[in-house]
């Protein structure tokens, strides 16, 4: 059977690291993105090269217009999607008190709203049997400084996980959350100290920040056929910090 997964945000960072191993696992991917062409035509030229099927995708997914146009086009090159990972986000990592409106619009834009409009496309134009799996964040559970808005955004996508996951009953079509904890991407490091940075290694028992990599074999597992009886859950991938 054709296996296709979009996944937004897979141009990079844990987006990245997702799509190409669900290429490694059989699925035809569409490579999401919202502005870093090159970087998304890295990971289909990465998927092409390995004997996969990939093509690029590109929405603002704040805009449902521009979500209905990536599932189009994804569908159109590939065939009716299997899986939706939802890897696209914002963080901005400031005090509550010095957020702008600009900034809190921006981080519900592409955070709830994103979510919102990437899961309704999935649950209406989704084959009975599928997978939806958003990516969320461990924060949601610790509750640090300096994430407040990041952090409520994701715990809107925690509710929106659980709530659709009742929503589909019948359909076979499972839908879960993963929340990372501190991990290696750019985003990540962005803006942040060595020493801030060690402080959140030391945090897990694993003693390490995670990479990429450690995420998307749990996202795999979930879009798998032995995932199936997993739904409606918020899976911590953290290293065991909450």
């Amino acid at each position: 059977m054709n296996r296709v997964a979009l996944v937004t945000g897979a141009s990079r960072g844990i987006g990245r690291a997702i799509a190409l191993r669900l290429a490694k696992d059989g699925f035809a991917i569409a490579v999401g993105y919202a502005g870093q062409k090159a970087k998304a035509d890295e990971v289909v030229d990465a998927i092409t090269a390995a004997g996969g099927k990939a093509v690029p995708v590109q929405a603002d997914i704040a805009k449902s217009i521009e979500v209905e146009r990536m599932f189009d086009l994804a569908e159109a090159a590939l065939g009716p999607i299997n899986a939706v990972v939802n890897s696209a986000g914002m963080l901005k990592m400031i005090p509550m008190k010095d957020f702008s409106d600009a900034d809190f619009a921006a981080i519900m834009g592409a955070n709830v709203t994103g979510a919102f409009n990437v899961m309704r496309a999935a649950a209406n134009r989704m084959p009975d049997g599928g997978r939806i799996v958003n990516i969320s964040t461990t924060v949601v559970a610790t509750a640090m400084p300096n994430y407040g808005p990041y952090a409520a955004s994701k715990a809107a996508v925690d509710l929106m996980t659980r709530v659709m996951a009742g929503e589909m009953r019948g359909r076979s079509i499972t839908v879960n959350a993963v929340a990372p904890g501190a991990t290696g991407t750019d985003l990540f490091y962005e803006g942040k100290s060595e020493e801030f940075i060690a402080r959140l290694a030391k945090a897990s028992p694993l003693e390490r920040i995670a990479d990429p990599d450690d995420i998307a074999p749990v996202v795999a597992f979930l879009c798998s056929p032995e995932g199936g009886w997993v739904n409606g859950q918020i899976v911590r991938a953290n290293g065991g910090v909450a």
